[in-house]
């Protein structure tokens, strides 16, 4: 079955094919991170009018990588959320209007469910019962992933997402939008003990985390130093803050394991592809005996082939949208 998959809840264009669910035949992407660098962040009409720009050539291109023509094509895939909703409404308008032209089945894709999925296509072996860490821009949530369509939050952010909490800091340093790489190059020559950083706890839910302190603990720091006049160890906060981030993450993906007596865990999202986050899953799995996936940094940011894996075992399950489809900028996974 080939699914023609499109994702646009933030700031890249995605359209991809993608065959009974692992196989990647096409997976073209157009990123605007370089535009909305100059403002430090993700301008969402800005990124809404990209996207209106690059969809229709994607698709061209995606179909012509594929070698395929649009007879060939099964399905229709399109994120409808969570996201920025103006730019998740042109990829779900487009998709609808390729559907209803083609006469094709139209499958609505949660966008966490496609990061998660992102897993299946890079390990072919891996099939649920699981644990997934999502972590990304936006999202930070410890999901139960009891089937391909039946999950459950178990653990969640109450505030700011990890990324954010990356981005946000990084652009207080001075460093480039987006703030995740910049800011895993800058720790590598730090001292992660070096400033005292908060790591917050929620009262009644140990599995629920809460990034806001830490973020705003960063920034006042640089601030202060730049108030006195004092030479910032930007390395040391950078290493820090990254450090701080994982002691939230790690720790309560473990317990989250240990509860639901899952022996897999599989990590999802932009922030997965951070090299510390990483080495300490690995070693913390290693230490209690779970079996560990993370994708390939290609894999962790946001593309089209990972909605068409999963639009595959949703169309299974009976998923299907109608042209009163809607974008929603919350949605529950």
């Amino acid at each position: 079955m080939n699914i023609l998959a499109f994702e646009s809840s933030c700031d890249e264009t995605a359209a991809a094919v993608v065959r009974d669910g692992r196989q990647v035949l096409s997976d073209a992407i157009a990123s605007q991170a370089e535009m909305h660098a100059a403002y430090g962040g993700v301008v969402p009409e800005i990124a809404s009018r990209k996207h209106v720009e690059a969809i229709a050539a994607l698709t061209d291109k995606a179909l012509a990588d594929a070698g395929l023509c649009k007879e060939e094509i099964d399905a229709v895939a399109v994120t409808y959320g969570p996201g920025l909703i103006g730019a998740l409404l042109v990829g779900v308008n487009f998709a609808k209007s390729v559907a209803y032209a083609w006469g094709k089945p139209l499958i609505p894709v949660h966008h966490l469910r496609g990061h998660i999925a992102a897993n299946y296509i890079a390990f072919p072996e891996l099939e649920p019962p699981f644990l997934a860490l999502c972590i990304s821009g936006g999202n930070s949530m410890l999901v139960d992933v009891r089937g391909y369509t039946d999950m459950s939050i178990v653990g969640a952010t109450r505030d700011d997402a990890a990324g954010e909490c990356f981005d946000k800091i990084a652009r207080v340093l001075g460093l480039p939008y987006p703030g995740g790489r910049p800011m895993q190059e800058l720790a590598e020559g730090g001292d992660s003990a070096k400033y005292p950083l908060p790591r917050a706890k929620v009262a009644g839910s140990g599995l629920d985390m809460s990034f806001s302190g830490l973020k705003t603990a960063a920034v006042n720091l640089i601030h202060n130093a730049q108030q006195k006049g004092e030479e910032l160890d930007r390395a040391s906060l950078a290493a820090g803050v990254t450090a701080a981030i994982s002691e939230e993450l790690v720790p309560r993906a473990m317990e989250a394991a240990r509860q639901l007596g899952h022996h897999t865990l599989a990590a999802a999202g932009g922030v997965a592809a951070n090299k510390f986050i990483r080495a300490d899953l690995k070693r913390a799995c290693h230490e209690n005996g779970l079996r560990l996936y993370l994708p390939p940094l290609s894999l962790c940011g946001d593309n089209g082939a990972m909605i068409g894996c999963q639009a595959y075992y949703e169309y299974l399950a009976g998923v299907r949208g109608d042209m009163s489809l809607n974008a929603y900028a919350n949605l529950e996974i």
